[in-house]
């Protein structure tokens, strides 16, 4: 396999994710494109969406590219927009909310490692 790879955005598949009603992820690049330490994925988050209270064993470096939506981090509340760069650690609670607006959309990079989403009740 070679050392560098592209993926083009035609060839992305966005799937539900199924812990969040109005949320999808493709994912761009990871180690199936031979990506030797981090995947990077798209998220699309649809008007009204909620993404519930949850961890992620792994942290999360995000950056939102569409929309302007609400993010909470432990006891945090943050309105975030284009432009916008967020680090949310591993293990720490967090949730998405899209109250009415146009849809949003961000790019995440994340560590190879347990991804598995825990819900927080």
């Amino acid at each position: 396999m070679s050392d560098h790879a592209i993926t083009r955005g035609g060839a992305v598949e966005y799937n539900p994710v199924g812990a969040a009603d109005g949320l999808q992820k493709g994912v761009l690049l990871d180690a199936d494109n031979g990506a030797p330490n981090f995947a990077l994925r798209r998220f699309e988050l649809a008007t009204d969406a909620e993404v519930p209270h949850h961890t992620n064993q792994v942290e999360h470096e995000q950056y939102v590219i569409e929309g302007e939506y609400i993010v909470g981090i432990e006891d945090d509340e943050y309105t975030v927009s284009a432009g916008d760069s967020l680090l949310i650690p591993a293990g720490a609670v967090h949730w998405y909310r899209n109250k009415g607006g146009p849809r949003g959309a961000f790019l995440c990079a994340v560590p190879h490692g347990d991804d598995e989403i825990e819900l927080v009740e």
